[in-house]
């Protein structure tokens, strides 16, 4: 079930459902472009943003983009983002405007990181936008496969496990 006032959102918004989880809308695209940026398959948008929103019932999965992505806290409860990187490490985000508390009101994932987010636990809903660079496009976008990140990962296989939806 969505929260009233996230539900308001998704609506006033027009958001999507978005295939990571949580909802989705499109808000900016920059007309200029990359020709041929180094590790994508074409051009891309100089920069993309979107709005996003997650429920506590709604994750967003583990998955990668080729692009380091800015998120930004709007509104809602705080979230986390569960950061793999490609050294091996982890590093667990706090995003929100709770700054005694470790939160940040932005925050960068970088290119190529695997990364699952989830509104903080016993909180309701969180609006946040993220802007991508070089351009956000679904050819860059990988979702997870549970066995084999927990191959590269072992360490964290009960939050893989938890945070991919195969």
């Amino acid at each position: 079930m969505v929260p009233e006032k996230a539900q308001y959102y998704i609506d006033q918004l027009q958001m999507l459902k978005h295939p990571e989880g949580g909802w989705y809308k499109e808000t900016y695209r920059s007309f200029g472009s990359i020709s041929e940026p180094d590790c994508f398959d074409g051009k891309r948008s100089y920069s993309t943003g979107i709005y996003f929103l997650l429920t506590k019932d709604n994750f967003s999965a583990f998955h990668r983009i080729k692009s380091d992505e800015m998120w930004h806290f709007y509104a809602g409860d705080g979230l986390t983002i569960h950061e793999l990187k490609t050294d091996g490490s982890y590093v667990k985000h706090q995003l929100g405007l709770d700054l005694e508390n470790g939160e940040q009101p932005q925050l960068v994932i970088a290119a190529k990181s695997w990364f699952a987010s989830e509104v903080k636990k016993g909180e309701s809903w969180c609006l946040v936008g993220c802007t991508v660079s070089p351009g956000f496009d679904f050819e860059d976008f990988e979702m997870a496969d549970s066995a084999t990140l927990g191959e590269n990962f072992a360490p964290m296989i009960g939050l893989i496990n938890r945070l991919t939806r195969n």
